[in-house]
């Protein structure tokens, strides 16, 4: 463990130490830092720790949302109130004609820790089939499973269940199974095993290097409370004296002198202040938030820009492009009155495939005590009064984009989701589909369910019409500034922006692929990468000094 305040960042004394460092800091702020991280997000907050390990090291930490102080997000059973509140940034992307000229909603979290102030704490590590995939499209073995696993293990997880040579434990995530399975989540299990789901002990050994497979999820839950990546690892540091957090801080842009980051313009206390980086400028707002920061600074499309008066810094054409999340739906079951847990959160998962040709899941499945219809399909037919949903999400092919409608910061967002915009996602949805009702109606599930509601025995043109009307988001947006070696990529293996100095992205929108499961867990390994690259550098740097001066 580290020799921050581990075991006492939670209690009154240590969060008195916070506020009046914080208090200090923010009142004789300086107009240097170090390193200025745009985002108190997962990754975000991960990266900034790390960097405060070094106390001759000044962090500045710029959040546009607020505290993460309440009890609503406090309770993880709370999560769906955060959807629409102010901790959310309510992002919807553009009517889709493919999906009945539906809008779907994009939340994303806007406040201290992000998104993992705002989930579902639910902890999925990613697919070896990710990892080495990130691998070979960087050509940087370091993306691999094998170093990531290390990662894992020896760094990032507190893993509290049962021994397992996969897990890490000592890190800084505590890591829980599942507490307290309900009768439904045993019931879950055993349906998923007789539709030909091997079950394994946990959700992020084994199971994450298998082709399919089910188990009880895994959790950062603490005595009921959600532990947030931000309560894990940022606010560990925030008594140093070298970590100063900025809430309700909206960054306008990136300050260059030629193609070199050397600071940020950001909006605060009601007025535009630009703090300068002396190594490095970090952004990790998100697959939304940082390409439009990066456009809007003149970074992207040349022939996008000019539409609105953007001076071309730097042409990178993907900026904004890939975007794609896991594509989501619900089948619902009426229950026999059979008590359900009655909680927007699932104590099991299970993972398959819709096409046997794949050697990696591409599908996977959270089950919930209660209906989760869209309005579309509840007027299509009527969710009943008790009952249990099984989300479904699916890694599609398709991809969509992220364009700006101005040069302002406030300006909003065109996000076109491109969800079905490749056909095969429609094949596979249908394909996959099956599983999960194969899996709902098993005769292990027969005392919860009593007849299947939706999508019910409907086939060809109805079934994908229930699909076109019942597919939403999982929340897990990523790919806008993908990693990678090619013109279709915006950083490199190292998180570089292509042809910037002085520039790192470290997020969800790095990512080439969304990883397989909720995105949490690989936001903090690319906030630990980013961590290594930035000393790795900072090392060589010192060493050239030294050579120079011998």
């Amino acid at each position: 463990m580290s020799t921050f305040e581990d075991q006492g960042n939670l209690s009154q004394h240590f969060a008195a130490r916070v506020a009046s460092t914080q208090r200090r800091l923010t009142q004789d702020l300086a107009s240097e830092y170090d390193y200025i991280i745009c985002g108190a997000g997962t990754s975000g907050s991960v990266l900034a720790y790390r960097l405060c390990e070094d106390p001759s090291v000044r962090v500045l930490l710029l959040e546009a949302g607020g505290s993460d102080e309440s009890e609503t997000i406090e309770d993880p059973n709370r999560w769906v109130m955060t959807l629409g509140s102010e901790s959310d940034w309510g992002f919807s992307a553009a009517p889709n004609p493919r999906l009945n000229g539906r809008s779907v909603s994009y939340s994303m979290g806007k406040i201290l820790g992000g998104g993992s102030s705002i989930n579902v704490s639910t902890w999925s590590r990613g697919h070896k089939a990710d990892w080495d995939f990130f691998a070979r499209e960087t050509g940087d073995a370091g993306w691999g499973y094998d170093s990531v696993l290390s990662l894992y293990r020896n760094r990032i997880e507190d893993w509290t269940g049962n021994s397992d040579v996969l897990r890490g434990q000592g890190g800084m995530v505590h890591v829980q199974p599942a507490p307290d399975p309900h009768p439904f989540a045993d019931a879950l299990l055993a349906g998923a095993e007789s539709g030909g789901l091997p079950r394994f002990p946990n959700q992020n050994g084994m199971l994450m290097e298998s082709a399919e497979g089910c188990s009880f999820v895994d959790e950062t839950v603490m005595a009921g409370k959600r532990r947030s990546i931000f309560r894990s690892y940022a606010y560990r540091a925030m008594a140093q004296g070298n970590l100063t957090v900025l809430t309700q801080a909206l960054v306008r842009r990136i300050v260059f002198e030629g193609t070199k980051a050397v600071g940020v313009e950001a909006v605060w206390n009601g007025s535009t202040k630009t703090f300068r980086a002396s190594h490095e400028v970090v952004l990790s707002q998100g697959a939304i938030q940082t390409p439009k920061l990066l456009m809007q600074s003149g970074i992207g499309d040349p022939a996008h820009l000019k539409q609105f008066g953007i001076s071309v810094l730097q042409a990178l054409p993907a900026v904004g492009a890939n975007l794609h999340d896991h594509i989501s739906f619900a089948c619902i079951w009426e229950g026999t009155g059979e008590p359900l847990p009655m909680t927007p959160r699932s104590q099991t998962v299970g993972f398959w495939k819709s096409d046997p040709s794949l050697t990696a899941p591409n599908f996977y499945t959270y089950a919930i005590g209660v209906p989760f219809p869209t309005p579309e399909n509840a007027a299509w037919a009527a969710p009943p009064a008790q009952g249990f949903s099984m989300i479904c999400g699916m890694s599609p092919q398709s991809r969509g984009s992220i364009r700006l409608t101005g040069a302002d910061a406030n300006a909003p967002l065109t996000i076109d989701a491109g969800y079905l915009s490749d056909p095969q996602d429609m094949k596979d949805l249908v394909a996959g589909i099956t599983r999960a009702r194969e899996i709902g109606n098993s005769t292990a599930l027969r005392p919860f369910a009593k007849r299947e509601v939706h999508p019910g025995p409907v086939q060809g043109t109805e079934l994908e019409n229930f699909l076109r009307n019942g597919l939403v988001t999982f929340w897990h947006q990523s790919g806008t500034a993908r990693m990678g070696s090619d013109e279709s990529s915006v950083v490199d293996s190292q998180l570089k922006v292509h042809g910037i100095e002085n520039l790192r992205i470290v997020d969800a929108s790095v990512l080439p692929r969304v990883t397989r499961g909720n995105t949490m867990a690989p936001c903090v390994v690319i906030g630990e990468k980013a961590a290594d690259f930035i000393h790795q550098k900072t090392t060589i740097s010192v060493t050239e000094s030294v050579l120079q001066t011998a």
